[in-house]
């Protein structure tokens, strides 16, 4: 396995990162007060980093501001949500309920589903290639 850096780009300066090594330390609180320090959360109603990618897995940490929307076109793959803080709705074709702070959801493969902020909420997307 080689290991991976992202490079910073225009939207995130600061944003050389490593993103997978055959060990990586996720730091989710230094992660969450950097995306929600950036010019991307003040002007939009969410902001994300990508702090792990293999060709197989990738862990996304997004911020989404009360009634931000997360409706994927084709849902392909298996994922897991780990609401880290906040209030959401979560909605598939055939469940409907609220989750809170510390609530886990796993969906199988081309499960259609839709995420809605009640409140400001912090969500840790683990989606499986």
């Amino acid at each position: 396995m080689e290991n991976k850096d992202i490079e910073s780009t225009h939207n995130r300066p600061d944003g050389e990162r490593m993103i997978n090594a055959s060990q990586l330390l996720i730091d989710i609180p230094s992660f969450i007060k950097q995306i929600r320090g950036e010019k991307q959360w003040k002007r939009s109603d969410r902001n994300s980093i990508t702090v792990f990618k293999s060709d197989k897995m990738r862990i996304v940490l997004t911020t989404l501001r009360k009634n931000a929307e997360i409706k994927p076109e084709h849902p392909e793959n298996v994922l897991s949500l780990h609401l880290i803080d906040g209030k959401i709705s979560f909605k598939t074709g055939s469940e409907d309920f609220e989750m809170e702070s510390g609530q886990i959801v796993a969906l199988h493969e081309k499960v259609p589903y839709t995420i809605t902020a009640v409140k400001k909420a912090t969500i840790l997307l683990t989606i499986v290639e």
